[in-house]
Parts: structure tokens; sequence; C-alpha cells
């Protein structure tokens, strides 16, 4: 005679478990992950009340003297700025859409020429002016 079982066997995962371990995994990296920040120069933008938002992009140009010019994180004289801007292949210029461009508000308006000249020529065209914010109202 054959018996039956009367209990069959269920195979089920529990998940419960497996999305507390995820979620604590989230946590960890949110609290432990850096953020990257520009280069560690004081600057002091000038100011315009009719400043516009501008998108922010991949490859920002700080201009803080003669000698410091940035491109993102790497320094630069103006004579290694070109020689960088010329090092670029036509590749990479185009998948640049736009370049922003901070500098201090003592930098000569001749050297700020001088970098937007630069980067004209090597073909960038869309440049973007970071600014600061006026919040007095100039009366007309």
């Amino acid at each position: 005679m054959k018996f039956r079982r009367r209990l069959s066997p269920e195979a089920r995962v529990d998940l419960v478990p497996m999305i507390d371990v995820v979620f604590q995994l989230v946590i960890f990296f949110m609290v432990t992950s850096t953020f990257m920040m520009t280069p560690g120069i004081s600057l002091v933008f000038p100011a315009s009340t009719t400043t516009e938002p501008v998108l922010m992009t991949n490859v920002v140009v700080t201009i803080a003297s003669q000698d410091e010019i940035y491109i993102n994180r790497e320094r630069y004289t103006l004579a290694s700025f070109e020689d960088a801007l010329a090092a670029m292949d036509e590749q990479k210029r185009s998948e640049i859409d736009s370049i922003v461009i901070e500098g201090d508000r003592e930098v000569s308006y001749d050297l700020m020429i001088k970098v937007l000249d630069r980067l004209r020529l090597y073909g960038f065209r869309n440049l973007n002016l970071r600014l600061r914010e006026d919040t007095t109202q100039v009366v007309p």
C-alpha cells in the first residue's frame, strides 16, 4: 500500500531580510560618500542685478590670476592653458556643450578677454560667466 504525503513542500523566498540589507547599504553609501568640490581657492564673484540661471556643465574654467587658471581641478598658467586646449582632440571638444567661466572680482579685464579669446579660438562657443546675484536694487 502506498501512502501519500499530506504536506507538500513549499519553497518560498522571504524578501524582507534582503530588503533590509539593501536599505542599510543605501544608507551606508549615502553617509560615507564624498562630493566633488571645485578648486580650493577663494574667489569673490562680481555682482550683477540682471543675472540669469545657467545649467551647470562638466567643464569649469576658474581664473584667479595670470598664473592661476584652472580647468576643473587642474592648474595652468596662461601659456599652459592654451597648450591644454590645443591638446584636446576634436571629439572631446565636440562633447563639451558649454563652459562656465569663474573669475575673481580683482581679475583684470585684459586677462578675462585673453582666456575667452583662447577658448573661442579652439572652437568653444557656448561660454557662460558665473556671477553673484546682487540683491540690492538699482533705481534707474
